[in-house]
């Protein structure tokens, strides 16, 4: 065998050995799937910031869950408090049910909860020791909405508006996935883009 020969049996050797090696986030044993539209929410149990520990089925709605990440120095979670309250409010008598939590790893839940009483947040907001639910869900940003159905499948993923404008609003995208989903009919628009700020991971 010639040199050139003996070299490249060497490096073919060696590409054959790492190939098998190589592997994607999916592949690893603890990897978690991000929930995917039409797929059953898993029930989980968080604390509140007095707390007091309430699993998802608990506090679901007859009609639907909302589920909507949240945080206390997000200017662009900041921005969306009246119209997370006002869906909040709009949507309970109708069986709705809103539900907040907050993942973030720099906001203790002495801040949560003085937090909803100065904007005047009066559905429940748990928080997410360790991110577990965040990361379960794939949730990236604040705000960020999770749209359960009455049998708990998610039926919208994504951000509640266009803009976190008032004005410049002209997609609701939210509340037309809520009005569909109580109307029995299909969700259009299942996914769109949330965008905010990331979520602090600890």
């Amino acid at each position: 065998m010639n040199k050139l020969s003996a070299i490249a049996l060497l490096l073919a050797l060696a590409f054959a050995s790492t190939a098998g090696c190589a592997t994607k986030a999916s592949d690893t044993p603890n990897a978690k799937a991000a929930l995917a539209i039409g797929a059953a929410a898993p029930d989980f149990t968080l604390p509140d910031a007095d707390g007091r520990a309430h699993s998802l089925a608990s506090l679901k709605g007859k009609s639907g869950t909302l589920i909507l990440f949240v945080a206390t120095q997000c200017p662009y979670s900041n921005a969306y408090n009246a119209r997370m309250q006002k869906l909040a409010e709009d949507y309970r008598a109708r069986g709705v049910n809103v539900v907040g939590i907050n993942s973030n790893s720099t906001e203790p839940a002495a801040e949560v909860k003085q937090h909803a009483a100065d904007n005047g947040l009066n559905f429940t907001i748990l928080k997410d020791p360790g991110n577990q639910i965040a990361d379960r869900y794939d949730a990236q940003v604040t705000p960020e909405a999770y749209l359960l159905d009455a049998s708990g499948k998610l039926v919208y993923h994504g951000r509640i508006d266009n803009s976190r404008t008032g004005y410049l609003i002209t997609s609701t995208d939210l509340r037309d996935a809520i009005e569909a989903t109580l109307a029995g009919k299909p969700v259009e628009k299942a996914e769109a883009k949330a965008f905010g700020c990331s979520i602090k991971r600890g």
